[in-house]
Parts: structure tokens; sequence; C-alpha cells
């Protein structure tokens, strides 16, 4: 059973756009803080940026400015809006709960380079 499908990612350029869209599943997305993660070649799963039900958002220090996330609660989906991207940015973005994330989806690759 799919619970969180994750699109939107892609080849860009350093300085470019892409805007993220994770659906999750009601049971998942419904009254829970949401977070975007992301993770690179050798490196650990990192929280990008949270949302919680009511709105309230925060963001990893390098992304601070450069990223917005927000959610629909009407199609459970969360985004996330990634402006100014840089070539450190590449990886593999994924969403889940904030607290005690469960199973994870396959994410979605972004990739920044010239």
């Amino acid at each position: 059973q799919v619970q969180l499908v994750e699109s939107g990612g892609g080849l860009v350029q350093p300085g470019g756009s892409l805007r993220l869209s994770c659906v999750a599943s009601s049971g998942i997305f419904a009254g829970n803080t949401m977070g975007w993660y992301r993770q690179a070649p050798g490196k650990e799963r990192e929280l990008v940026a949270s949302i919680s039900s009511g709105g309230t958002a925060n963001y990893a220090d390098s992304v601070k400015g450069r990223f917005t996330i927000s959610r629909d609660k009407a199609l459970n989906t969360v985004y996330l809006q990634m402006n100014s991207l840089k070539v450190e940015d590449t990886a593999v973005y994924y969403c889940n709960k904030f607290f005690r994330p469960g199973s994870w989806g396959q994410g979605t690759q972004v990739t920044v380079s010239s």
C-alpha cells in the first residue's frame, strides 16, 4: 500500500527552481507535522523543512530563505518550493511525518548541475 508519493524532481542549473510535491495517505497527513528530508550520496538523511498541521514552518539553516514548505489539507499534499538551488542541494528528497517517521516512499531525485 503506497502511502507517500514524491514527485517534481529533476535536473536544474545552479540558481534554478523546482517545486516538489508529496501526496500522503490521510492516515499520515491529517493532523501531523510533515517534513521534507533529503539524502545525498554517502550522507545521512537530513531534515530540510517541516510544517505543522497549523501551518508553522521551520527550515534547516542551509535552506532558509531559499526553500518554502507548504501543505494543502484538501489534497493531503505537502509541497517544497526550492529557489536559488545550489550544487550541494543535490540529493534524493523524501517526505514523511516529522515525529516518528514511518515507511519511506521512493523519493524524488534533485540534481543541481551546470
